[in-house]
């Protein structure tokens, strides 16, 4: 079962021993693997590669050799025609190297990596949960929206292919966006179970499209019933040990650990069990040749660092190396190259990589001490590539220099001095990137005690900080352990942001509102084909939970029944809505700002910002400045068009104006949002408090009415909007630097009554001033705090009549009117005694077929309940479809 790799013994062999774990597959697996115990609740073991470069120190030549040989046998799969239109994405952090070497095997590749580091300015284009990790929101930032968009194969790269479960459900994932025919899986190893490894033709089937996998070597772990919490109490036993013998100070530090030295300076010698360093060796002549060859795998350089046997969980003592102060090493990096592929790399990158290393690699080779002979070169997290590609030009241009490279990493793994574990020695150290997710322990593996003559630590820029430079940081741990320790930062690529956002889109060029009623602050994309018909549409929607704003229903010509509805009910509301009008916009200049900027939610906020406006303007002389801005449920208010806002208002100054509230969703979406917004932007001010006309359900505490009535524009689309679609937020068309988008339906022209609406309600601001300033009066001295009345209803009525889904219960008429003429309604509850309000909603029930059911107590006049197992149209709180 298992062989000795080599002349030495194979570094999985402890682990296998004491857990009953056995390594059964092809003959290499044994020279590409080793094992080691996780600090992990998760998952026991760790399988960790000889050849990726993360953990084992390891001829860069080898390491890129893999991924590169992988890379031809992806193209030879593909065919050349396929193989160029191909884009491969890597998975960060192990694998980010590794996806960039198959990129360049397969040829003309763009390469994207997904990230754990949130960039401010640039927008997600996906993401994705990695179960079995120790850190797992993956993010995707391409510079370019379209690199995921085209419908060329994609190719996914890991390290190891085990479940199956992160690449399936990423495939899945951007399926349902980025429909295409085919994908490859590619993998230095298959370890799938025999239970799973039939999952990969069934999920081929399921989302119609040709899945591949390429790997270098396949097999599996046997596993014993309770391998996890022998795992654990393994790693609890060896980390008391390693405390016990006067281990580090680190939390969670055991096995030959490194100590925390002085900044930089000398340390005293102490009595150690470290060994000399061990001798160079010689490079093979092949050292750069693919390394799969015909049987597809390698025997990779068996050089893991083989210090003297030291007790298991004894702490290694600093060894006395005199370490002068860490040198920096300009690479001379060239402008506006990406230092890997977080945002996109191209191959118009590459060819300047290419052209720019030998320089840079000159510069570091004269910056190495003189009589250095083993060198390593260790690279930082996710900066796998860049640090890979100057270690393997170091190696092939420096005669006599033995080159070895890996990077740190986030993944807590157990150290253990002894020769049949993969893991013989860790630094433990603080993060020094600021990272998303808080401080944390890093780690550098089989680095300390490998008898290095010199480390090249190479960071990107956002990592050098003091916390690299302090005491008991990276720079400082390595220079116990080695004499000589070159630093060497790329810059961090980040796209830069435009100097000026586009300015607002205006009428009539963009909607049928007068240009000084309202900016538009989004893109026009009237000339792209967005919509569907409602039921593909929602089946798209269910079927991969694509979100809802990623395409649009088609806006047919308003028909004579819904036009008949808006009419009658503008004619019997036109006076209340004023009155609202009048009475919200009041408590806006009393209590929120004397000169307000005016901000709607698009698309049905839109008309009441503008009736807001006009009565400022009536009631005060004022021309208050008015813009609409996309906010998506599930994805946040457009973060370009808060950053505009802030460009040209005072964030204090911005009110944000909605047509009414419901359960409260959008409100508690924007107040997130914007909480986010402060924290990415450091832009603070922006108060989230919605002004809506009307609040039946109790969610804010600026508005015109709590009573809940038919507001005419719940009746009709875009021709009630100013010709303007649904807002729109899909990777492929809006970067990130551009506001969301929207259409403007010119052809609906004729059925148009925007200006209509906006008219028959501000032509009774005269006859209402009065009664407006007794209503607002009235309300600036009355308790407004919200009681959220209506979402504990919502979730009241959601569990009485066994929906138990609150995103198929549609509070408030004007909701109700919208289910009975988009929706599939499944029945519709009517407050007692609501009278006239519900004539329009009694008639529409009839003509579909739906009961109405009257309640006794209901914060609403009525609530619309979508059918339960019917949810075309049925979007939950974070936008995708709603399964039950």
């Amino acid at each position: 079962m298992i062989n000795a790799v080599n002349d030495g013994e194979w570094s999985g062999t402890w682990v296998a021993e004491r857990l009953g774990l056995e390594l059964m597959g092809d003959d290499e697996l044994t020279e590409l693997l080793g094992l080691a115990l996780r600090r992990n609740p998760k998952r026991a073991h760790l399988l960790v590669s000889n050849v990726l470069g993360k953990h084992v120190p390891q001829s860069p030549s080898v390491v890129y050799g893999y991924g590169f040989a992988l890379g031809r046998r992806v193209r030879e799969l593909l065919g050349a025609e396929e193989a160029g239109q191909a884009v491969v994405l890597g998975y960060a952090e192990t694998a980010t190297g590794l996806g960039h070497s198959v990129a360049d095997g397969i040829g003309s590749a763009p390469y994207l990596h997904s990230t754990r580091r949130p960039v401010t300015g640039v927008t997600a284009a996906g993401g994705f949960e990695e179960s079995h990790s120790h850190a797992t929101s993956h993010l995707l930032l391409p510079e370019d929206p379209a690199l995921l968009a085209g419908d060329g194969p994609l190719v996914l790269v890991d390290d190891e292919f085990s479940t199956g479960n992160t690449v399936l459900n990423t495939i899945r994932d951007l399926h349902a966006r980025y429909p295409r025919s085919r994908y490859v899986v590619v993998a230095l190893v298959d370890m799938r179970s025999a239970a799973d490894a039939g999952r990969l033709e069934e999920f081929a089937r399921e989302i119609g499209a040709g899945v591949d996998l390429v790997a270098a070597a396949s097999g599996t772990v046997r596993l014993p019933e309770g391998v996890l919490e022998k795992g654990q109490a393994l790693v609890a036993q060896h980390e008391a040990e390693g405390a016990a013998g006067g281990g580090s100070s680190t939390a969670g530090a055991s096995g030959p650990v490194a100590q925390f030295p002085a900044p930089l300076e000398g340390v005293a010698e102490t009595a150690s069990d470290e060994a000399p360093h061990s001798e160079a060796r010689a490079r093979t002549a092949d050292a750069h040749a693919d390394p799969l060859g015909a049987r597809g795998t390698a025997r990779p350089a068996t050089d893991n660092p083989r210090p003297a046997s030291g007790r298991t969980g004894r702490t290694r003592s600093v060894s006395a190396h005199p370490h002068p102060a860490v040198r920096r090493v300009d690479l001379m990096w060239p402008r506006d190259l990406p230092d890997g592929g977080r945002h996109g790399f191209t191959p118009g990158h590459r060819a300047r990589l290419e052209a720019a290393l030998p320089a840079m690699v000159a510069r570091l080779a004269d910056a190495l001490p003189d009589g250095a002979r083993r060198v390593h070169v260790l690279g930082f997290e996710e900066l796998m590539y860049a640090p890979l590609r100057l270690a393997r030009e170091l190696e092939q241009v420096a005669q006599g220099l033995e080159v070895r490279y890996s990077t740190t990493t986030r993944s807590p793994v157990l150290a253990v001095d002894d020769p049949g574990y993969a893991i013989r020695s860790r630094i433990a150290f603080p993060a020094h990137d600021d990272p998303a997710d808080g401080p944390g322990e890093r780690y550098a593996y089989n680095v300390a005690g490998a008898g290095f003559d010199a480390v090249v630590a190479v960071v990107d820029s956002a990592a050098d900080t003091p916390e690299l430079h302090a005491p008991d940081g990276l720079l400082a741990q390595l220079a116990a352990h080695t004499p000589h320790v070159l630093l060497a930062v790329v810059p961090s690529y980040v796209p830069e942001r435009p100097s000026m956002l586009s300015e607002p889109l205006r009428g009539p060029a963009f909607s049928s509102y007068a240009p000084e009623e309202v900016g538009w602050l989004l893109q026009d994309l009237s000339d792209v084909t967005l919509e569907a018909p409602t039921e593909e549409r929602e089946e798209a929607i269910q079927s991969g939970g694509a979100h809802y704003a990623e395409s649009l229903p088609v806006e047919y010509q308003p028909s004579e029944q819904y036009q008949e509805l808006f009419h009658a009910a503008l004619g019997t509301t036109a006076t209340r809505l004023a009155q609202a009008v009048g009475a919200v916009t009041e408590l806006v200049l009393a209590e929120r700002s004397p000169r307000p900027v005016l901000v709607s939610l698009a698309r049905a906020g839109t008309p009441v910002g503008v009736l807001m406006r006009r009565w400022a303007q009536f009631r005060h002389g004022l021309d208050l400045p008015h813009y609409a801005v996309s906010i998506v449920r599930g994805r946040g208010i457009d973060a370009n068009a808060l950053r505009w806002l802030a460009a040209h208002h005072d964030p204090a100054d911005v009110v944000f104006v909605d047509g009414w509230t419901g359960k409260g969703a959008i409100t508690r979406e924007l107040a997130d949002a914007i909480e986010e917004f402060e924290a990415s932007d450091g832009i603070t001010g922006f108060d989230p408090e919605i002004a809506v006309l009307a609040d039946p359900g109790s969610c804010v505490r600026t508005y015109g009415t709590r009573e809940d009535f038919l507001i005419p524009s719940a009746c009709l689309n875009s021709t009630v909007s100013g010709l303007i679609s649904r807002t729109v937020l899909r990777a492929d068309l809006v970067g990130p630097h551009d506001f969301h988008g929207a259409k403007f339906y010119r052809e609906l022209a004729g059925a148009d009554v925007s200006v209509d609406f906006l008219d028959a309600v501000s032509a009774c601001f005269p006859e209402l001033a009065e009664a407006v300033d007794a209503q607002a009066k009235e309300l600036l001295s009355a308790d407004r705090a919200p009681t959220w009345e209506g979402w504990a209803a919502v979730e009241r009525i959601s569990e009485e009549y066994g929906i138990h889904d609150v995103n198929l219960v549609k509070p408030g008429v004007g909701e109700t009117t919208r289910v009975l003429l988009r929706r599939v309604p499944w029945k519709i509850l009517a407050r007692a005694g609501a009278g006239a309000d519900l004539d329009h909603v009694r008639l529409l029930a009839e003509q579909r077929g739906v009961p109405v059911e009257e309640v006794g107590e209901l914060p609403y006049t009525c609530v619309g309940l979508i059918h339960p197992r019917y949810t075309r149209g049925a979007t939950g709180a974070d936008g995708r479809a709603v399964n039950v």
